[in-house]
């Protein structure tokens, strides 16, 4: 089952969550709008728009992830 998360970080979050990601053995996804990169290219998430809402898509279980995304997740 996809799990998807709406969060709001700044470039140094997103520097831990590819730290994070690099970890899980899973796919784990950034994405606004129609743009979408794998969370584990530190290139790719720094390239991200840290003014939007991004969503964060992974299909697995891991309580780091889980417990990073928590801290920075819009309540919905």
């Amino acid at each position: 089952m996809m799990t998807e998360r709406k969060v709001t970080m700044g470039p140094e979050e997103a520097r831990e969550l590819v730290q994070i990601a690099t970890k899980c053995d899973f796919d784990i996804d950034i994405s606004y709008n129609r743009y979408t990169v794998d969370a584990k290219s530190i290139l790719g998430v720094l390239a991200m728009d840290f003014s939007k809402v991004l969503t964060i898509s992974y299909n697995g279980i891991s309580e780091e992830l889980e417990g990073f995304i928590s801290r920075f997740a819009m309540a919905c």
